[in-house]
């Protein structure tokens, strides 16, 4: 964990502006009150402002969980918006001066976080949309060149270390808001962009269908990240490699 001082990063001034957004005003008397430790844990309130206590998730399903997520998913997605492949303005302005080694050491934080999950919501499709939902997450669809959602985010769909995240835990407007921004371009990654080509293979019926069922399935005991993707089952598509940032030098995801 780095010991660099806060007066090493000028980012924080820049916050105070931010902090114009309510969520992350709502933070100042809690951070009035505790004394400057010069943690991790404490720059990192933050983030939590608006993904929650620990980064367990915002309050209204807009602000995803970080906490127990891969930490090379994490510094991916920190990259993604300091660099423009994310577009919301108060991330960018949150990390646009922070370094490779700094953003690395943040997704580090909160990929080590082991909390439990709240329940998952209850269904809100009919029972045949969430039967073909099951078949796309479990199976894919050869026939329109879909590959299962498994084969990259692990048989428990909890995600894989160190670049791929979990797929449940996730509200479902989350879900169709990032399966979106994928298709029309405001979401991108490192090319080769997976998520990008599969999901303009998807009819809108089908991403309702695949994120009501993953809204309402309950985590497994355990929540970790799978070490390995599912070895690919007979018949099934084969997902070409992903892109994807490397480590900082002298770090590991």
């Amino acid at each position: 964990m780095s010991t660099t001082s806060s007066a090493t990063f000028p980012w924080l001034h820049r916050l105070a502006a931010a902090t114009l957004a309510g969520s992350v005003l709502a933070l100042a008397p809690a951070l009035a009150a505790a004394p400057f430790e010069d943690t991790i844990a404490q720059r990192t309130m933050a983030c939590t402002a608006c993904h929650g206590a620990q980064g367990r998730a915002g309050p209204d399903g807009y602000y995803p969980r970080l906490a127990g997520k891969p930490a090379g998913y994490l510094y991916n997605q920190l990259l993604n918006f300091r660099d423009g492949r994310r577009h919301y303005a108060l991330m960018t302005q949150l990390v646009d001066p922070l370094s490779d080694d700094y953003l690395m050491e943040i997704a580090r934080y909160f990929s080590a976080l082991e909390l439990p999950y709240p329940p998952p919501a209850a269904p809100a499709a009919a029972p045949g949309v969430l039967q073909r939902g099951q078949a796309l997450v479990l199976q894919g669809d050869p026939g329109q060149r879909l590959p299962a959602c498994v084969s990259c985010h692990g048989q428990a769909m909890t995600g894989v270390t160190p670049h791929v995240p979990g797929l449940l835990g996730l509200p479902r407007d989350y879900l169709n808001a990032q399966l979106g921004a994928w298709r029309t371009g405001q979401r991108r990654a490192h090319a080769p962009d997976c998520m990008a080509n599969i999901v303009r293979q998807m009819s809108d019926a089908d991403i309702h269908a695949a994120t009501s069922w993953l809204a309402a399935q309950p985590l497994p005991a355990s929540s970790k990240p799978a070490a390995a993707a599912p070895p690919v089952a007979p018949g099934s598509l084969v997902v070409p490699a992903c892109g994807s940032a490397a480590a900082p030098r002298g770090t590991r995801p």
